[in-house]
């Protein structure tokens, strides 16, 4: 496995490319913005001959979201996300300006629904679907069993966790989620979250102030 991290948008969101020796690969999160960091995914892309299958998201926040329209135009690959966030989608353009974003925001619709357990199978790559509300009520994470790698959003990051104080949010769901499903994951397990620097399970059960 592959992984290429993208800085993206002014908020700081961690965009994932993740790929293997087949060439197939996914975005997590796509929140490139400007024509620049748009530019830059798709260079990316098309360099290292990829073959993007599938767009993931693990929550619909507008800064995880800004590149979703632009890959389904350039590639025909449609985001897919839990259904309890689609009302962020829809509030998209609002909740953008609320944060100082006036332009440049393309709302895209979900494709298709991510359910807990799932399994979304790319390459030889497989990504187990871990519903953990309460930063949003759709917040996912992907589990890669055999290379022990999590994608978080920002339902964990590292020496903290996800905001609860937003509409949909509720903290102590998600110190349950995040009790019950993700720290129960191998301690050496690689946590890659939606803002941040990794960490490791095991980082997370010894020094994280909210666990």
């Amino acid at each position: 496995m592959h992984i290429k991290v993208f800085t993206f948008n002014p908020i700081q969101e961690n965009t994932y490319v993740v790929y293997d020796d087949t060439r197939e690969c996914v975005i997590i999160d796509a929140g490139c913005y400007t024509s620049q960091e748009k530019e830059q995914l798709t260079q990316f892309i098309e360099r290292n001959k990829l073959d993007l299958k599938c767009v993931l998201n693990t929550h619909s926040h507008f800064d995880h979201v800004f590149g979703n329209a632009y890959l389904a135009e350039k590639y025909g690959v449609f985001p897919e996300g839990h259904q309890a966030d689609e009302f962020l989608i829809e509030n998209m353009l609002d909740s953008a300006k609320l944060f100082g974003f006036f332009s440049g925001v393309f709302p895209q619709k979900i494709a298709a629904y991510l359910n807990e357990g799932d399994m979304v199978q790319v390459g030889n790559m497989s990504f187990v679907i871990l519903h953990v509300p309460g930063h949003s009520p759709g917040s996912v994470c992907f589990y890669e069993k055999k290379e022990g790698v999590l994608f978080t959003g920002d339902v964990l990051f590292e020496g903290s966790i996800g905001r609860t104080d937003l509409f949909g949010g509720n903290f102590a769901t998600l110190i349950n989620g995040i009790t019950k499903k993700l720290l129960i994951l191998p301690d050496q397990t690689v946590v890659y979250p939606g803002h941040g620097t990794t960490t490791t399970i095991a980082n997370e059960k010894m020094h994280n102030p909210y666990l």
